[in-house]
């Protein structure tokens, strides 16, 4: 027996691990295209502002939406429905001009900042003004019995100072019934509802007594609109006086009842001296107030109506109103 192979022990061998699965390489996906799904089976979905292109790629690209207005169909519809828009324009101002004269309503507001000064002075100190007659011109081709804007005569209606007053009048008295606790916002509606109810049966009342008594006048209804406009003013002055002398406790006292008359006396006698020349017209020619008044009799009947229209009539308004 051999020394070299009985005393030493065979070598060790470690056994090498062998893999036989590699692990895949990761690669991008080739680039879709529209006859390339994603998966099998899976949905495709699209992008409806994509037309062949991406977005933005140069330009404003909106896709199937960017050319909308390159439609005919669409062009015809803008077209169509701008026609239809002054169609409606048209006929809306034709219809408005029948029952509104616009031309007029420009008269009545042409005014200026010492006018509308002088005539709230007027309404409220009435007493001492002298001459209540209108001043005359002759009109764009030549006519005589043209009244002057009220920015040159003071005696001349205007419906910028009714106008604010109704406006005033109603947040006003919104106003100071918050100021009470009573606030309430329907009262804003109610307050504009009883303001409007107030001039309409005003007017009605006026227009039937000229009915009834043959007076017209070619600017009456006009005019009679201005001056039924010109009672909120006093109102106002009430509200805010009786308010501010009573401590905030309303216008039941004294005080409050005092300048309520006042006002209401101011304001009668305004209306009594202005609308003589539209109730009692005294020119059988004027163009302007067309009626005759011959008789005495007629004429009686129309300084009482006038009378009292100025006294009796106002004071009912006027005491809804404050």
């Amino acid at each position: 027996m051999q020394r070299g192979t009985f005393g030493q022990s065979p070598p060790l061998h470690h056994p090498v691990p062998q893999h036989v699965s590699t692990v895949p390489q990761l690669r991008s996906p080739p680039p879709l295209t529209n006859s390339q799904p994603q998966h099998q089976g899976a949905a495709t979905y699209s992008n409806p502002y994509q037309q062949g292109t991406a977005p933005n790629a140069g330009g404003n690209n909106f896709g199937a939406y960017g050319n909308f207005m390159n439609d005919p169909a669409a062009q015809f519809g803008v077209q169509l429905g701008a026609n239809a828009f002054e169609a409606a324009q048209k006929h809306f101002e034709s219809n408005a001009n029948r029952w509104i004269n616009f031309a007029a309503l420009k008269h009545y507001f042409n005014v200026s900042n010492s006018y509308v000064v002088t005539k709230l002075a007027l309404v409220l100190f009435p007493w001492r003004h002298k001459p209540w007659s209108r001043k005359q011109t002759a009109g764009p081709n030549g006519q005589e019995g043209w009244y002057l804007p009220p920015r040159d005569d003071i005696n001349s209606p205007d419906m910028y100072i009714p106008v604010m007053a109704l406006v005033t009048y109603i947040l006003l008295s919104t106003l100071l019934a918050g100021l009470q606790g009573q606030f309430q916002p329907e009262l804003l509606g109610y307050n504009a509802s009883k303001a409007g109810v107030v001039i309409i049966l005003e007017l009605v009342f006026l227009k039937l007594g000229s009915y009834f008594l043959n007076i017209s006048s070619e600017s009456q209804l006009l005019d009679l609109v201005a001056y039924s406009g010109y009672k909120f003013v006093g109102v106002i002055l009430t509200l805010i006086l009786a308010e501010l002398l009573n401590g905030g406790r309303g216008h039941g006292g004294w005080i409050g009842w005092a300048i309520f008359f006042y006002c209401y006396l101011a304001n009668s006698l305004f209306l009594m001296r202005s609308l003589r020349y539209v109730l009692l017209p005294e020119n059988s020619g004027d163009p302007r107030g067309s009626m005759q008044t011959n008789t005495r009799t007629k004429r009686n009947q129309r300084t009482q109506f006038l009378f009292f229209y100025a006294y009796v009539v106002q004071l009912g308004f006027m005491w809804i109103l404050s």
